[in-house]
């Protein structure tokens, strides 16, 4: 299944590439190459130059701050960005434009694109995601944060957790329940809620990794404008999936240069270490290849479902499955490569604090083990595997559903 192009998605992707030529220097590597300090800087105004260029969010529309262009050319500069190993944005943008942008303009009123749209791109509005809950889990449409409209503001109440970037965002979606006596997955509303006032308090959590990706976030009689309901009220739920789908297939066309980039440097150190000499390791490598092998299948799958004007949808599950479980296991197996050292790791951190290094970094026994902690909670986030599962099974086999025990008001659940 190889994709095939149109003549002017080919012409935009000369028009990637000779841009890439143009502002790279000569010596490029990727990102990974780079020390902290200057990986920071040059993200900063690799971003900037990007907006100038409107070479971000390039398939929304131009009243909007975007290029206009069709999805298939933005997957054409999503490949070119990956194999220069350079990225699409900063670590915000995978929220800010990717998800809720993409929301807003599925599911937005006309008001709202035109204010918080251009604020995404220049930078001016940086997001995060307020999904997650202590007590809900893996069951998203338990979550118990509380938004009541007060005259013209709601008023949010509540606390969700494993907000990853919080602390650099300015801006926060957040599914808040506001209808309690609705059906759990009916009393939802999307929200959007500014972070830089009193009564939201973001605290730091610091990972297995030493790393500060994630954070809990406090709503304490926090306040958002009543226009700020994205789709209607108690329709969040609708909202929040059309935004996971975004989510979940945004990575499907150009993580398998990620993972081969890795794979290939995993290769190379095993190779100088002697580790290929084991048959059962030329094994693991062999399936780990497969794997890979299967993602790149997969994406280009996705493109030609594109090339069909057919929209990110239920089988993106299936991408998230395959990465995730992947991901977890080759990791492990690496820790095999480097034996002792695993124990008492050193030299540079990972670029990245999920998924795989950047591409370019230099073998490092520390950056490794981080990487394979970092890869732990991949079948969790964004979904667990058990989640992805029931979504495969009921909206893309069309599997019987299976019995609910949680069914009536969200407020009456669990009391008998």
């Amino acid at each position: 299944m190889h994709p095939s192009y149109d003549e002017e998605a080919e012409t935009y992707r000369q028009k990637i590439q000779a841009f890439l030529s143009e502002h790279l220097p000569a010596n490029w590597a990727g990102l990974g190459a780079l020390d902290e300090t200057a990986r920071n800087e040059f993200v900063e105004e690799w971003r900037s130059l990007l907006a100038e260029n409107r070479l971000l969010a390039v398939s929304w529309p131009e009243e909007y701050g975007g290029a206009g262009l069709s999805e298939v050319e933005r997957i054409v500069l999503a490949e070119e960005f990956a194999k220069a190993g350079v990225p699409e944005g900063n670590e915000n943008d995978g929220f800010s434009i990717t998800m809720v942008g993409n929301a807003i303009i599925q599911c937005g009123t006309e008001e709202q694109k035109r204010t918080f749209l251009p604020r995404i791109i220049s930078g001016e509005d940086r997001w995060c995601q307020g999904y997650s809950e202590p007590n809900s889990g893996s069951d998203l449409a338990n979550l118990g944060t509380r938004a009541v409209l007060d005259g013209d503001e709601w008023v949010v109440n509540g606390q969700k957790v494993w907000t990853s970037s919080g602390h650099t965002a300015n801006w926060i979606f957040v599914l808040c329940r506001t209808t309690p006596d609705a059906p759990k997955h009916k009393g939802i509303s999307f929200l959007l809620v500014p972070m830089d006032q009193e009564g939201v308090e973001c605290r730091p959590i610091i990972n297995i990794s030493n790393r500060h990706d994630f954070n809990e976030v406090f709503f304490s009689d926090a306040k958002t404008p009543k226009d700020n309901v994205v789709g209607d009220v108690n329709d969040g739920w609708r909202v929040a999936n059309v935004l996971l789908g975004f989510e979940r297939g945004h990575g499907a066309t150009t993580d398998a240069v990620r993972f081969r980039d890795e794979f290939e440097r995993v290769c190379t150190v095993a190779e100088e270490r002697g580790a290929t000499k084991d048959p059962m390791m030329r094994q693991d490598l062999a399936r780990a290849h497969s794997k890979v092998e299967i993602m790149k299948w997969m994406g280009q799958r996705q493109v030609t479902s594109v090339l069909a004007g057919n929209p990110p949808g239920p089988e993106s599950s299936l991408h998230k499955l395959l990465w995730s479980e992947y991901h977890t296991w080759f990791t492990e197996r690496t820790m095999h490569i480097l034996g002792a050292d695993a124990m008492t790791p050193n030299g540079s951190e990972a670029a990245n604090g999920i998924q795989t290094d950047a591409i370019g970094a230099s073998f490092s026994s520390l950056a490794w083990v981080q990487t394979m902690l970092g890869a732990r909670p991949g079948t969790i986030y964004a979904g667990t595997s058990e989640v992805q599962r029931n979504i495969v099974g009921d909206r893309v086999l069309g599997l019987p559903r299976e019995p609910r025990a949680d069914s009536g008001p969200w407020n009456e659940i669990g009391k008998n």
